[in-house]
């Protein structure tokens, strides 16, 4: 019997290609010979972890980044040997798990290296650690001289801690005004600064600063929202120095529609009421447990490269369009990317529900197939 990978006609493809692309232009563009540490947390942005990374790598990045032990874990069941950092905070009793499938940790407590030491000394293999500064962004880190200089001499005292790289965070790269995140950069510079020796890595820009920032790139950047095609802000957007090619298509189909009539109503609530006796209503299989949020209410879809609008509130599996015609049940529709010469882009959706790229395409959710074009 032949299997079949997916049968519900909602799927999002991945054009690997264009994930690639943005990391070699990426590379081109650096001013030094910085390491692009791509990022791909939150399941690559919604994007698909593995397969991203893979993409990634192929195209010059050095390094992996995830925000939680199970994020590394996962992408350690398919990708063995590659660098893999975990950005966020760790618990003690994920030490093992790091050392023996060779995971970075971040650390920014004096105290914690000191009690994982005495509890963990007796692991064969190191485990490396980067140090995290909070310069501004507020999360985790450490904030002052004395504490910085504190955590790396037990990290160097340590039996089971390998000191490897230090890091921040910007919270305002992405904006127009500079004024607070040259402070966070001045603030990362002395305190790197303050070290007897830098560890082999020292990396603080995000996308947006390795985008449109100078004199930041230190030895490596982290590559994150733009890999995948995506600006990080509408300031960025103006100042990118290449295009970004977006890699993600999410798409379905119709799979009924019929004429109704004036007076008529959708959908729950009753909301809509078509106004003429020719009103053409067409149903998709997708809904907000895919992602495809209530807020979206009056967001428009391509068919047959036109732009026709979502009507009615969208149920939970599945969603009402307003057709200009009668159309044929399965008729390609494109709720992000391109149908013939229309497009509609993934920041159409943000600007809708008053959010940001990021959300959107962490937001897709895993009901949804994910279909890799290389």
């Amino acid at each position: 019997m032949n299997e079949k990978a997916y049968f519900r006609p909602t799927i999002a493809t991945i054009d690997l290609q264009a994930i690639q692309q943005n990391v070699s232009n990426l590379k081109k563009y650096l001013k030094t010979d910085a390491e692009i540490i791509a990022v791909v947390k939150a399941n690559a942005y919604g994007h698909g972890d593995v397969q991203v990374s893979e993409a990634a790598f192929r195209a010059g990045a050095t390094m992996l980044a995830v925000a939680t032990p199970e994020e590394a874990l996962h992408i350690r069941t398919a990708i063995k040997e590659v660098p893999l950092l975990i950005l966020g905070a760790v618990p003690q009793d994920f030490i093992p798990f790091a050392s023996q499938n060779n995971i970075t940790l971040t650390v920014f407590s004096a105290q914690w290296i000191v009690q994982a030491s005495r509890d963990y000394g007796h692991l064969d293999s190191k485990v490396k650690v980067h140090m995290k500064i909070d310069s501004g962004m507020g999360r985790i880190g450490v904030r002052e001289e004395a504490e910085l200089i504190a955590l790396q001499k037990v990290i160097v005292q340590s039996p089971i801690f390998e000191l490897d790289g230090i890091f921040t965070h910007f919270a305002t790269a992405d904006e127009e005004t500079s004024e607070y995140y040259e402070i966070q950069k001045s603030k990362f510079i002395q305190l790197v600064s303050s070290l007897d020796e830098k560890p082999r890595l020292v990396h603080a820009a995000n996308t947006a600063a390795s985008l449109v920032k100078d004199r930041v790139e230190f030895d490596a950047v982290r590559f994150g929202i733009s890999m995948y095609g995506l600006s990080p802000s509408e300031f960025v957007e103006t100042q990118l120095p290449f295009e970004l090619n977006p890699a993600l298509t999410l798409e379905s189909e119709l799979v009924h529609v019929k004429k109704i009539h004036k007076g008529e109503h959708v959908g729950y609530g009753a909301k809509f009421e078509a106004a003429t006796d020719e009103t053409w209503v067409g149903t998709l299989p997708i809904g907000y447990a895919d992602g495809l949020l209530r807020g979206l209410e009056g967001q428009e879809v391509l068919v047959q490269g036109e732009r026709v609008k979502i009507i009615g509130r969208i149920c939970m599996d599945q969603t009402m369009v307003q057709l200009p015609r009668e159309m044929a049940v399965g008729e390609k529709v494109v709720l992000i990317g391109k149908q013939n010469n229309n497009c509609i882009p993934m920041q159409e959706w943000a600007d809708r529900l008053q959010t940001i790229v990021y959300e959107i395409s962490c937001m897709l959710s895993s009901r949804i197939t994910r279909v890799y074009k290389d």
